[in-house]
């Protein structure tokens, strides 16, 4: 018996000791588990967005959409896409072009998910060729008026359209990029010129809509991905000092500003600590009621990992951490089913989901049962958790992002558990008994009872 209890002992040290108080609350949980892009296959082929209702996705934001079906990327969203000639009287139904967008936004509510709205253009990455849609409008007092028919045709039923809810109307995205607006990939002009429209867009829009939020404007972040040479140097320091300009005319002008939103692709302890920093910002600048968005996330994108567990286990990681902080909401970049880096969720050879695709099921396990409740891993071993309580039972996520296999020693204050769930390198959203350790790269969800 002594030897047992030396060995017990000995495997509890090293082990993962994760605890969860299922009577003490900490917090309503929060959509972190939101998407870019919607997974289109065509301008009319809506059939990956059943992932999204069943993985729960409360938001798909509404940027770069088509990106990777190209008949879809001049059709849709875009300010140029649905008003294609400036010039043309804004106020004449006849001169818009809601079709395919109509066509999406159905399928996306359809299916429970709320879109959230970019007004804007889509990047232009090889803009230093040649740019075409990127530069500041002409009038931004017209700009404004038709985003208003825009809002109006979603919200309102303008011109034969619709009264869905949508809440979230982003002024632009990323006019912080680059420092020279000749390599900017999605603002051709000067950072003051977007301070100025989106000071029009704004006033406009939240006086014709003040039951929405109006808000902007998808900051690139404020950190590399990579070892900084001095031209990227100088470009991160152009995005900070973006932020605080950007903070200092709205809180100048008294402009509305409903929500921030930027973007961040560091490795998820990364992005959890900087969210603190624009936090601050906005709460130094007097906006302490604005809501923070990081719409523009993935943990260090790279095709080494993409579709792998070792990225399943990371944008879980991420997920469960951003929970903690102050950010009111998330949207991973994105849920598109294509070739490149930014494609974690889908797999564009036979439609499947990818691994990482279950660490969003993981997430609205917690997210629908409501209320966060007290819990740790003792910040061992790379490993991350969360949990959460529901009137009839609760739920534990714990994502592991180390190299090496730990014991996990689960304390779940006496509550019996109905279901495990795991997703690593060989098992994909696999039932199984409740396991002695955690494996590299792995996901594991236990559900539990009210007892």
């Amino acid at each position: 018996m002594k030897l047992l209890a030396a060995i017990f002992c000995a495997l509890t040290a090293s082990a993962v000791e994760v605890k969860v108080d299922f009577a003490k609350d900490v917090r309503p949980m929060k959509p972190m588990h939101a998407v870019g892009q919607p997974p289109l296959l065509g301008l009319r082929d809506y059939q990956l967005f059943r992932y999204l209702k069943e993985a729960g996705v409360p938001y798909a934001r509404l940027h770069d959409v088509g990106s990777s079906v190209p008949q879809c990327r001049y059709h849709m969203v875009d300010i140029p896409n649905v008003f294609p000639d400036f010039d043309a009287d804004e106020n004449d139904p006849a001169n818009y072009d809601f079709l395919y967008t109509d066509k999406m936004l159905a399928a996306l509510i359809a299916n429970g998910v709320e879109p959230w709205f970019r007004l804007g253009v889509s990047i232009e990455n090889d803009c230093k060729v040649k740019a075409y849609r990127i530069y500041p409008p002409k009038d931004y007092a017209k700009w404004a008026r038709i985003c208003e028919h825009v809002i109006r045709h979603y919200t309102e039923g303008w011109s034969d359209g619709y009264r869905w809810k949508i809440t979230y109307w982003e002024i632009w995205n990323e006019p912080d990029n680059r420092k020279d607006p000749i390599e900017n990939q999605q603002w051709r002009g000067t950072f003051p010129q977007f301070c100025e429209l989106y000071a029009v867009a704004s006033r406009h829009l939240k006086a014709k809509f003040p039951h929405l939020k109006i808000g902007g404007y998808g900051s690139c972040g404020y950190r590399l991905l990579s070892t900084p040479d001095e031209k990227r140097d100088t470009d991160m320091y152009h995005r900070v000092q973006c932020l605080y300009d950007f903070l200092a005319f709205a809180r100048k002008e008294k402009l509305p500003l409903d929500f921030f939103s930027y973007h961040s692709y560091l490795a998820p302890s990364d992005t959890v600590s900087h969210v603190a920093i624009a936090r601050k910002a906005l709460d130094d600048a007097g906006y302490t009621r604005t809501e923070l968005s990081l719409n523009e996330w993935l943990p260090v994108p790279s095709r080494k990992v993409l579709g792998t567990a070792t990225q399943a286990a990371d944008i879980c990681a991420e997920m469960l951490g951003l929970q903690g902080t102050a950010l009111d909401s998330a949207m991973i970049y994105d849920a598109r089913c294509g070739l490149g880096i930014f494609s974690p969720l889908f797999n564009p050879y036979d439609y499947s989901p990818h691994k990482a695709y279950y660490a969003f099921k993981a997430f609205n396990e917690l997210y629908r049962r409501g209320t966060e409740v007290e819990s740790s891993s003792g910040d061992r071993w790379g490993t991350w958790v969360c949990a959460a309580r529901g009137e009839k039972d609760g739920a534990v996520a714990i994502a592991h992002t180390g190299e090496k296999e730990v014991p996990l020693a689960l304390d779940l204050g006496g509550r019996a558990i109905r279901e495990c769930r795991m997703t690593d390198e060989t098992r994909t959203n696999e039932i199984v008994s409740l396991p002695s350790a955690l494996t590299p790269h792995s996901i594991l969800v236990v559900i539990v009872g009210n007892n």
